[in-house]
C-alpha cells in the first residue's frame, strides 16, 4: 500500500480513535491485540478494510510484535514444555511413543526423572514443528 492511497484526514480520524503508541504495559498490549483481532475478524468476514484501517492494522501488529519480543519468558525445564504442548494439543503419553521409543522412557522424561536426549530433542522438534532449542 502506497502512502498516496491514504487520506491524511481519514487516517487521522482512525488514529484518533485507536490512539496507538509504544506499548509499555500488559494492559496496553491486550488492548492493542484486541483492536488487531477486531480488524482481522472484519477482514475474515469479507469486509473490505479501508486503506487507513489497513495502515492502522499494520502499525498495531508492529507495536504488538515489538512489545511481545521484549518479554522475557521465565525458564521452564524442557520436559514441562513438552507437557504444555501435549496439553494444548490434547495428546497423551502414548502419542509420543514414536519420539521416545518406549513407554518407560516417555514416562521418565515426562516426569522430569530423565533428561531429554539430543536425539529426543530433534524428534520432539520435528513432532511439534518447533525449534530444537525448546527441548534442550
Amino acid at each position: 500500500m502506497a502512502i498516496a492511497d491514504i487520506s491524511p484526514v481519514k487516517y487521522g480520524k482512525v488514529l484518533a480513535k485507536a490512539l496507538p503508541k509504544v506499548i509499555e504495559t500488559r494492559e496496553e498490549f491486550h488492548h492493542y491485540v484486541e483492536m488487531t483481532e477486531r480488524l482481522d475478524r472484519r477482514a475474515e468476514r469479507g469486509e473490505t478494510l479501508t486503506p487507513e484501517e489497513n495502515a492502522l492494522l499494520a502499525l498495531l501488529e508492529q507495536l504488538v510484535k515489538e512489545y511481545d519480543d521484549k518479554i522475557e519468558l521465565p525458564y521452564s525445564p524442557p520436559y514441562r514444555t513438552v507437557l504444555y504442548l501435549m496439553e494444548r494439543q490434547g495428546l497423551r503419553q502414548v502419542d509420543l511413543l514414536p519420539v521416545f521409543g518406549s513407554r518407560s522412557v516417555a514416562s521418565e522424561v515426562l516426569n522430569g526423572k530423565r533428561e531429554i536426549s539430543k536425539t529426543h530433542a530433534r524428534k520432539l522438534a520435528e513432532f511439534f514443528h518447533l525449534p530444537v532449542s525448546l527441548f534442550i
